[in-house]
């Protein structure tokens, strides 16, 4: 029986494969260790190779792909519905090649290695922000124990610290003053760590034609430019603006029921963190609006007037999603006017 579609359950060591023929009937399905899936499947040059888009999929997308199999990742939550009977690895494969079939699925491309490359500095950073929050957190806290409050914002932090420690008629102890400047001294090298990533960022920027193209659009920053960039790629794998914007839930949701419609804030699926870039860019371009004379701050203008400030945030978001599709698609330039 000829094989169509394999399914390939990932993990570190052992893999699970899963064969179908054009019935949807298993051929078969068994495990196999990672060294020798390329030359088991290069028994199977004609068929479509499915997995979830999950960790190390990228990886075997870009081996795969060189060997000229056609690829499909779906995402792991479109897989979990096919999953029948107990959950195992040889469930978990047939379910990927039931998915892979269905009609309407949505499917992946893998990420390049650049993209690969963008997307873990990302991911690295965004570590590093939470940990310089926390260490920012917990130094305050620490400080308001002995009566010391410091005005909002690292810029405050930055400049009282060394007179806190130098001052010696506050109630510190000399243990605490040693903690505080340990602490001091972690956060400033968690800073540098900031910079240096952030460095890399610009790099990648003045190497990539749609990362220079995409920081032209107000209210999108070095960060942003390369986030999405590394997320969507070419933008060509998704069908128009609105479904770029939808993969990162920035659309409305709806639950309706007995003809009744009714709708709910955005659905905030998708991409997180490239949603609260774009929301973060979208309060910059609001806060600027009445100061510019562009036509996306004329309208960002006009609906806030409308809806509200929250609401028009969202909007804003939503049509910068928009945009920057249309740029990775059509390659061309940001236009003002």
């Amino acid at each position: 029986m000829k094989v169509c579609l394999i399914g390939i359950d990932l993990a570190k060591n052992i893999l699970q494969v899963c064969g179908v023929n054009q019935a949807g009937k298993p051929v078969f399905n068994r495990a196999l260790k990672r060294n020798k899936l390329l030359s088991f499947l290069l028994d199977y040059p004609d068929a479509t190779i499915a997995m979830e888009a999950c960790s190390g999929s990228n990886y075997w997308g870009r081996k795969l792909e060189t060997l000229k199999f056609e690829i499909r990742l779906i995402p792991p939550v479109h897989v979990k519905p096919f999953v029948k009977g107990n959950k195992n690895d040889r469930n978990d494969a047939f379910a990927i090649t039931e998915a892979a079939v269905r009609p309407n699925m949505y499917f992946v491309k893998p990420r390049s290695l650049e993209q690969t490359e963008s997307s873990m500095l990302h991911k690295v950073r965004s570590r590093w922000v939470n940990q310089k929050t926390r260490l920012t957190n917990q130094l305050r806290g620490l400080l308001n124990e002995y009566g010391i409050v410091l005005a909002p914002g690292d810029k405050a932090l930055k400049k009282q610290l060394p007179d806190i420690l130098e001052d010696t008629e506050n109630d510190l102890t000399p243990g605490i003053r040693q903690l505080v400047a340990s602490i001091r001294q972690e956060w400033r090298e968690m800073e540098e760590r900031l910079n240096d990533i952030d460095s890399l960022m610009v790099t990648q920027v003045k190497s990539d034609k749609d990362c220079q193209r995409l920081t032209q659009i107000k209210g999108v920053s070095t960060i942003t430019a390369t986030a999405v960039k590394a997320n969507a790629g070419d933008g060509k794998h998704f069908k128009n603006g609105r479904h770029f914007a939808a993969n990162l839930g920035l659309v409305p949701k709806e639950h309706s029921s007995g003809g009744k419609q009714q709708i709910n804030g955005i659905t905030k699926r998708g991409n997180q963190y490239i949603r609260r870039l774009l929301i973060q860019g979208a309060w910059s371009v609001l806060r600027y609006a009445k100061q510019s004379d562009d036509r996306l701050s004329n309208w960002a203008q006009k609906v806030s007037e409308r809806r509200g400030k929250h609401k028009a945030v969202v909007a804003i978001a939503n049509k910068l999603a928009r945009i920057i599709w249309s740029m990775l698609v059509n390659e061309t330039e940001y236009k003002t006017v």
